[in-house]
């Protein structure tokens, strides 16, 4: 596979990127460029990168077509689909009805929610029912602060913190005893900076799931599926997931 950067006008960086067959036919992808950890900006490599991109970049070769990749705000990937500014879209961008109704999207590829991170020793906490009377850290404002105090008969302990990173360094500093929050943040968290100390548990809570998105009417949707499908079948999938997330929760 071959990469080439360019600009383009109006979006940013665009890629482009061969899928293996010379007269494969050349779509336009958008992403959100600050998605961490599904697309982000290499700071070293001045390439983007990330589980998106590595999907992308498998359902591509996959399906048979080469692809611009151009960087655009979330907020403008979904017009920019209407307009047919670009074929097909992938930044963490979730299914809903409402979407749907204006863009086609793929079967689902990401499994999205709101997940439980503990310390590396704690071997007491392993779903939510056992955060009952404990120090939790969540985040201001977020789902996952309202789900625990709906959620928790015995609450007075859930903290919420102004950012993922304040209540990341409350669990390692031993301020709460875990932290409940969306479950790409605490897997990524507990991948990098928090490898060997840290862990998530349990199952997905709030369950959202993400769709690679395309232009209504798009003649690749059945190809974009199969590819999918094929990844998860022969654990190319598993293996994305875990690069980037640690440990892929059971039933995805």
């Amino acid at each position: 596979m071959t990469t080439k950067w360019m600009k383009t006008l109006g979006t940013g960086l665009a890629l482009t990127v061969a899928a293996g067959t010379v007269s494969a036919e050349t779509l336009r992808v958008a992403t959100d460029p600050s998605f961490v950890p599904f697309e982000m900006l290499d700071q070293e490599t001045g390439e983007m990168i990330g589980f998106d991109m590595e999907i992308i970049a498998e359902v591509a070769e996959r399906a048979g077509f080469d692809y611009n990749l151009n960087t655009m705000d979330f907020n403008g990937i979904i017009p920019a689909l209407q307009t047919g500014n670009v074929d097909i879209a992938i930044a963490g961008i979730t299914i809903t009805d409402e979407r749907e109704k204006i863009v086609d999207f793929s079967d689902p590829y990401y499994d999205s929610g709101l997940r439980i991170l503990i310390r590396q020793d704690n071997e007491d906490v392993t779903e939510i029912s056992d955060l009952e009377g404990l120090k939790i850290g969540s985040k201001i404002g977020s789902t996952s602060y309202d789900y625990l105090k709906k959620n928790l008969d015995e609450n007075d302990g859930v903290t919420p913190y102004p950012g993922s990173s304040d209540m990341y360094m409350a669990l390692m500093s031993g301020a709460v005893d875990a932290v409940f929050y969306d479950a790409p943040n605490v897997g990524y968290f507990a991948r990098t900076k928090g490898e060997g100390k840290v862990k998530t548990v349990g199952e997905l809570y709030e369950g959202q799931q993400y769709g690679i998105a395309l232009k209504n009417g798009s003649e690749w949707v059945d190809e974009v599926n199969e590819a999918i499908a094929s990844m998860k079948e022969d654990g190319t999938y598993k293996t994305i997931y875990e690069k980037w997330f640690g440990p892929m929760p059971e039933g995805m």
